[in-house]
């Protein structure tokens, strides 16, 4: 319950799924968590207090670089400080499988711009509070399909590709500071978007699982413990890295 206590933690796309998994895990280890998201996050957020936690609720649009910038300030404001970020918000489970040819120009650059730009104004966003104190944890949600290079999928596989570069660019950038990047980088999760998403779901469920070594469904609640261990001092001396928890699908 008190390994993070005191510490005050950014989810972004925290209004559901994953991110509503990785925010109320960082509460119960007594984070103080800000659900972050273009969403209403307020469920999240009163579903974290009513179990003795203490969250807040903000809308942003990790797109935007004055809305990222109010972010970080209100946080800051409300709480004192901040010393993680969750980058997890992304465009996803809402995207059609399609050759890449019969992608847009208007649909690459929706996804570039949540997926790559987000992060990269998070991140810039909350740098400066981090050094104040020097010290930051900095996890940025990647995925397996860069290794992969799954298909039909060309723009969310490019931009979880350059979270990888991002991650490793911005840990060089920031280590002397006390300010640690790392990269989790998960398989295909059965999230509420997932489910949702009858053409997702039913063309990549069966092979991702067949490809895996535990044959298993992936769950949100799988990312919880790693993540957990990147934004702790158990992760004292790693930067710039990529954990891959996808059931040794990829085995990076």
């Amino acid at each position: 319950m008190s390994k993070l206590k005191d510490r005050v933690a950014i989810v972004t796309g925290g209004a559901q799924g994953i991110g509503a998994a990785y925010a109320r895990a960082l509460a119960a280890e007594g984070a103080r968590v800000a659900v972050a998201d273009i969403l209403d996050c307020t469920p999240v957020a009163k579903e974290i207090e009513a179990a003795g936690g203490c969250a807040m609720a903000i809308t942003v649009n990790v797109a935007d670089e004055a809305s990222t910038r109010a972010m970080a300030q209100a946080v800051a404001e409300h709480f004192g400080r901040i010393d993680i970020l969750v980058n997890n918000a992304a465009v996803y489970a809402s995207l059609q499988l399609k050759p890449f040819e019969e992608i847009d120009v208007a649909e690459w650059d929706k996804v570039m711009a949540v997926n790559v730009r987000g992060p990269f104004l998070c991140a810039r966003a909350v740098v400066p509070f981090m050094r104040t104190h020097k010290y930051g944890r900095i996890v940025n949600i990647s995925s397996g399909t860069p290794f992969k290079g799954t298909p039909n999928l060309l723009h969310y596989v490019t931009s979880k590709g350059a979270i990888l570069a991002l991650t490793r660019a911005i840990a060089r950038e920031v280590g002397g500071d006390g300010i640690l990047v790392n990269t989790l980088a998960p398989g295909l999760v059965l999230s509420e978007g997932v489910i949702q998403n009858a053409d997702m779901r039913d063309k990549l469920t069966g092979p991702v699982l067949a490809s895996r070594a535990i044959k298993r469904d992936q769950m949100p609640e799988d990312l919880v413990k790693p993540l957990l261990f990147l934004v702790s001092d158990d992760c004292a001396f790693m930067t710039g890295e990529t954990v891959v928890v996808d059931g040794g699908s990829v085995m990076h």
